[in-house]
C-alpha cells in the first residue's frame, strides 16, 4: 500500500463513518499522512482527526477513536492507534507494506513524479552570468541548485521553462571588446578590462577570422572585436554547462531589449499603470510605493535607459510570454535586488507574493581549488569538473541549502569512501544493481514469484517505509524549491539498504539452498530499491553508476 492509498482509505473511511452516522464532519479532499519519528509508532501517521475535531464539535481523541474503528476493517491495515491529543498511528500488514517493491518496480522512472505542481506555469533563471569569461565556482552552486530545481518542478507536474538571461548590453560588453583588441594588438588589458590567457585565445580566434582586424578604424576595430568574440566566449559558458549536465530552454539577450525597442515600450506601460514619474530630467518608477527603500531611475538624464529599466522590460517579457510564475536565483551580491524585482511585479499589476519569488544563493568556498591557469584570478568551472568529477560537485552543493554559507573540501569530495555523501549513495546503487546480477547468475529471477507477505524482516519494514516516502519528498522539495531534502532522502534509503543488504539475503546461501519465492520477492525489494535511488540521483543531475 502506497502512502496516497492509505490516504484515500483513511478519507473512505471519514466517509463511511459520516454515512453510517458516527461522525459530522465535512471530509477534506485530501488526508495527510506521513512517517512517525518513532518506528515503534507504526508505519504511517495522520493528525485529520485534530484538523476536524473544532468543526464536529467532539474532543480530537473521541474523533480519532472512531475513525479508528472503521479504518480497523480496511485491507492491509494491521493496526491503528490513537495517540495524544488525537493521533493515528496505522500499522500495515506485510503483505500490504511489501507489495510497494512491486509498484515501485512496475513505475519504474515514473515512480516519485507527481502532479502537486500541476497548473503552475513556471518561468526559472538562474545563473546568467555575464557572457565576458569563463563560469566560476561564484556561478557553480546556482548551476547544480537550478537545473535540480528544474527537474523537481517537472517531476511534479508544473509547466516549466529554463531561462538564462544574457547580460550582453552595457558597459561590461564594451571592455569585454576592448580587452580582446587590446591583446590582438599586444598590448595590456585595459583598465576596467578583464585579463586572462582565455583573453589571449580569444583575441587570436578573432584575428584568424578577421586578418584585417588591425588595418581597421579603432571604432570598427573595437566592434568587430567584440561581435566576433561574444558568440565565441558564449559558446564555452554553453559547452561548459553542457559538460555540467545543465541545459537552458531559452537563452534571453539583454541586447534584444534595447535593439527592440521593448526598454522604451517597457517605461510607457508602466507610466500608463501611474507608477512613472519625471525629475530633475530623469525618468522614475515610484518603487517606495510597494516596499522598495528608494524611487529606481529608469531613464537617466542623459536619455540612457539603467540596468533597471533592462529588468523592467525583461520582467514584463516574462509576463508577456505567459508566466504565471516567474522565479529568478540570484548570487549572493543581489540582494538588494529583491525588493526592486517585487517593486517591478507590483507596478506591472503583479502580485509580489505570488507572481514573483527571488531566491539569493550564498558563497561557496572550496578549498584545494586552484586558481584557472586560463582566467588567471577566478576559479573556473570546467576545472572544477576536471578536479572532483559532476556527480560529486552537483551533489555536494545540491545536499545544503542555498541560503547558507558552504564549506567544501575539494579532496573529500573525490575520496571512494563511505564518509563522502556522494559516494556512499552511488556505492548503494551499484550494489543494488551487483545483487541483480549474481542473483541471476544463482537463478533468482522476479518473474517467476512474488510473495510481498515474505518481506517481514524488520530491516524490511524499514526500507518499505523509506521508498514509500520518496514521492512526498519529491513534492515537498519541488514546493519548498529545496533540493536537499531529496540528496538527504537519499543518504537516509541508502543506510536502510545497506543494513538490509547486512541482515537479508537475496541469493541461497549455498549450492544446495533451493530458490524461493523469499529469494525472488527479495529482488524485487532490492530491485525497487535501486529503482529509486536512480530516480533520485537524477532529479539531482548525478548519475546512478552500476558498478564501482
Amino acid at each position: 500500500m502506497t502512502p496516497e492509498q492509505l490516504s484515500a482509505a483513511i478519507r473512505d473511511a471519514l466517509l463511511s463513518a459520516v454515512d453510517a452516522g458516527d461522525l459530522d464532519v465535512t471530509v477534506p479532499a485530501e488526508v495527510r499522512v506521513e512517517r512517525p519519528r518513532n518506528r515503534d509508532h507504526g508505519d504511517w501517521s495522520t493528525n485529520v482527526a485534530l484538523q476536524l475535531a473544532k468543526g464536529a464539535g467532539v474532543p480530537p481523541r473521541d474523533l480519532a477513536t472512531t475513525l479508528a474503528t472503521h479504518l480497523a476493517g480496511v485491507a492491509g491495515v494491521k493496526a491503528v492507534d490513537v495517540a495524544g491529543p488525537g493521533f493515528l498511528n496505522i500499522t500495515l500488514d506485510a503483505a500490504s507494506a511489501g507489495e510497494l517493491a512491486r509498484t515501485v518496480v512496475e513505475a519504474g522512472e515514473a515512480y516519485g513524479r507527481n502532479d502537486s505542481e500541476a497548473g503552475h506555469v513556471v518561468n526559472l533563471e538562474y545563473i546568467s552570468a555575464n557572457p565576458t569569461g569563463p563560469l566560476h565556482l561564484g556561478h557553480t552552486r546556482w548551476a547544480a541548485l537550478g537545473d535540480a530545481m528544474g527537474r523537481l518542478l517537472a517531476a511534479s507536474g508544473a509547466t516549466l521553462t529554463t531561462e538564462y538571461y544574457l547580460n550582453d548590453a552595457g558597459t561590461q560588453m564594451q571592455n569585454f571588446a576592448r580587452s580582446v583588441l587590446a591583446r590582438a594588438k599586444g598590448e595590456p588589458t585595459p583598465e576596467g578590462g578583464y585579463p586572462g590567457a582565455y583573453v589571449d585565445a580569444l583575441a587570436a580566434e578573432v584575428l584568424a577570422q578577421r586578418p584585417d582586424l588591425l588595418d581597421l578604424p579603432e571604432d570598427e576595430a573595437l566592434a568587430v572585436a567584440g561581435d566576433l568574440a561574444y558568440p565565441l566566449q558564449l559558446a564555452d559558458i554553453e559547452s561548459t554547462l553542457a559538460d555540467f549536465g545543465v541545459t537552458f530552454d531559452v537563452w534571453f539577450s539583454e541586447k534584444s531589449l534595447h535593439d527592440g525597442g521593448a526598454v522604451e515600450q517597457a517605461v510607457e506601460r508602466l507610466r500608463e499603470q501611474g507608477h512613472v514619474f519625471d525629475q530633475e530630467g530623469a525618468v522614475w518608477l515610484r518603487t517606495t510605493d510597494f516596499g522598495d527603500d528608494r524611487d529606481r531611475v529608469l531613464i537617466r538624464a542623459n536619455g540612457e535607459p539603467t540596468y533597471f529599466a533592462a529588468d523592467a522590460a525583461y520582467y514584463l517579457s516574462k509576463k508577456d510570454r505567459g508566466f504565471d510564475e516567474k522565479i529568478y536565483l540570484l548570487g549572493a551580491d543581489h540582494h538588494g535586488y529583491i525588493g526592486r524585482l517585487k517593486a517591478i511585479a507590483a507596478c506591472a499589476g503583479d502580485d509580489p507574493e505570488r507572481n514573483i519569488e527571488v531566491r539569493i544563493g550564498q558563497l561557496v568556498n572550496l578549498g584545494g581549488a586552484k586558481l584557472s591557469k586560463r582566467a588567471g584570478n577566478i576559479i573556473e568551472l570546467r576545472d572544477l569538473i576536471g578536479w572532483i568529477g559532476t556527480d560529486a560537485i552537483r551533489y555536494s552543493l545540491a545536499r545544503y541549502p542555498a541560503d547558507s554559507p558552504l564549506s567544501l573540501d575539494g579532496e573529500e569530495l573525490r575520496k571512494q569512501t563511505n564518509d563522502n555523501p556522494v559516494f556512499y549513495v552511488q556505492y548503494a546503487h551499484a550494489r543494488t544493481a551487483n545483487v541483480a546480477r549474481l542473483a541471476a547468475e544463482d537463478g533468482v529471477h522476479r518473474a517467476d514469484g512474488f510473495d510481498a507477505s515474505l518481506l517481514a524482516d524488520p530491516t524490511e519494514a524499514a526500507l518499505l517505509a523509506a521508498l514509500g516516502d520518496f514521492p512526498r519528498v519529491v513534492a515537498q522539495a519541488a514546493h519548498l524549491r529545496e533540493p536537499h531534502r531529496v540528496a538527504r532522502y537519499l543518504e537516509e534509503l541508502a543506510a536502510r539498504f545497506h543494513k538490509w543488504y547486512d541482515t537479508c539475503r537475496v541469493r541461497p546461501m549455498n549450492a544446495d539452498e533451493e530458490v524461493t519465492d523469499l529469494h525472488r520477492s527479495r529482488l524485487w525489494l532490492n530491485d525497487a530499491t535501486r529503482q529509486v535511488l536512480a530516480n533520485g540521483l537524477g532529479l539531482l543531475g548525478v548519475s546512478a553508476p552500476e558498478r564501482m
